[in-house]
Parts: C-alpha cells; structure tokens; sequence
C-alpha cells in the first residue's frame, strides 16, 4: 500500500486534502483514482488507512477509514551526533540512519572537519536538503515519524547535550571498553542513547578528554578502522540487533 506523511493539522471530519508533490505523485505517476485505498502517517506515531474520495487540480481528496499505531518506530530512542563529511556522504548517513530507526540527527563541527560552513544561511540550506532526506527516507521505510536534522552546532556545545542518554564515543584508539560490555552494563534504554561520530580526519586528543569529562563513553568498534560514514549505521545495526528491532515483536 503506497504510504504519505501528513500533518496532523490536515485531518478535518475524517477527511484530508493531499497537496504538492505527494497529491502530484498520486495522479501523475501512481495514477490512483477514487475508491483505491492508501496509507497516511501524521509523523507522531499515527497511522491511517484513507479511502481516496476524489482526484482534481486542487488536490487529492481522502477519506480516513481507520487509525493505528505506527509500526515503524523502535523503543529505544537514538540521537546521532555525526561530525559533517565531505562531498554526499552526509545524504547517505542520514538516509541509512533513518531506515535503520534514528530518531534524531545532530550535524557537529569539530576541528578536523573538512565542511565548513560559512554562514547561517549555508547552514539552513543544508538543513533543508538534509531534512527532506530524512522524510523521503522516513516514507519508504515506514517509519512513524520524520527524524530531525538539526543545524549544525560546534563540538564544543555538543557534548553538553543528551545528559540523560547513555552516550557513546566511538575511538579508534581505546582498547578497553568495547560495545558489548557497554550494552550488558546498561539496565534501561528508556532515557535513549546518544551516539558521537567523529569525523573524517579522526577526534583529537583534546576533543575526547573533553568528551570523557562531560561524561561520554568511548568505546572501540573492534581492530578494523571504519570511514566516518560506516560508524553511525554499525552502531545503529548494533543498538536495534542488541534491544531486539531487528525482529518483529508481537503486538
């Protein structure tokens, strides 16, 4: 069944307007007409099954039949510092991240990374493209939310975030404290985890004494040494697998 976010604010009486793109993919390429049945998420969780009343120029007019809870969205939940790379390698991770179950993605500055950002609104472009990213890919994995991708912030101010998260510091130069152990040490998911990805030129010395001070645990991904692209989806993979969402759990 072909799947659409909506805004909640849409749903009048049971009945939703499809506008945009979304109403254009409908007509225009899925050629659905009236009476086909279709999939809406209103990004919070929601499900509905909607019954399509009419197709015109101004629209695509449904009809809500019945509501669920969203299937798609893991119970532990993940936020994602990931240093910015070069090139497209920041549309894959977020893209991955979010078919995986990311709940949120923080872009970080830190002194090796290579991106730089040279004023509000660069940011804010970026911002928008990483989010519409996150959204089509939030569709197509039928998550039942959109995750955030936040505007970047400095490594500095990113430490002093998630406090109440178990948060994790992934160092190719430790070689005590690994996954696993963090994970059987670890009773409750239910304050969420929070993830560091460093960037393409490695963490300095400075950056994760700081990190330790505030709290973080670093922890080694094993011998091999993993680009910066790859660290966010293994631990994801690893966090799903260990709390059981890589199965489907009976309702």
């Amino acid at each position: 069944m072909h799947r659409f976010f909506i805004d909640r604010e849409q749903i009048r009486r049971d009945t939703v307007m499809i506008e945009g793109e979304d109403a254009e993919h409908i007509h225009r390429v899925l050629r659905l007409r009236r009476g086909d049945t279709i999939e809406l998420c209103d990004g919070q969780g929601n499900d509905y099954e909607a019954v399509i009343k009419s197709v015109g120029k101004n629209g695509v007019e449904v009809h809500i039949e019945k509501s669920f809870p969203s299937q798609g969205e893991p119970r532990v939940k993940v936020v994602l510092y990931q240093a910015i790379p070069k090139s497209a390698k920041m549309d894959l991770i977020i893209q991955k991240c979010v078919e995986l179950g990311v709940h949120k993605i923080v872009p970080v500055v830190t002194a090796r990374t290579i991106v730089k950002l040279s004023a509000t609104e660069d940011e804010i472009k970026k911002a928008s493209r990483w989010q519409r990213i996150a959204r089509e890919a939030a569709k197509q994995s039928r998550r039942g939310i959109i995750p955030e991708v936040s505007l970047p912030v400095p490594f500095s101010r990113a430490i002093h975030q998630s406090p109440e998260m178990l948060r994790i510091f992934p160092w190719e130069n430790e070689r005590k404290a690994g996954l696993k152990g963090l994970f059987e040490a670890t009773n409750s998911w239910e304050d969420g985890i929070a993830v560091m990805v460093g960037p393409e030129g490695g963490w300095e010395e400075q950056e994760v004494e700081a990190a330790r001070e505030m709290g973080w645990n670093t922890v080694s991904l094993g011998p091999r040494i993993l680009r910066t692209e790859t660290v966010g989806v293994a631990i994801l993979s690893a966090i799903m697998f260990y709390t059981g969402e890589m199965q489907w759990t009976a309702e």
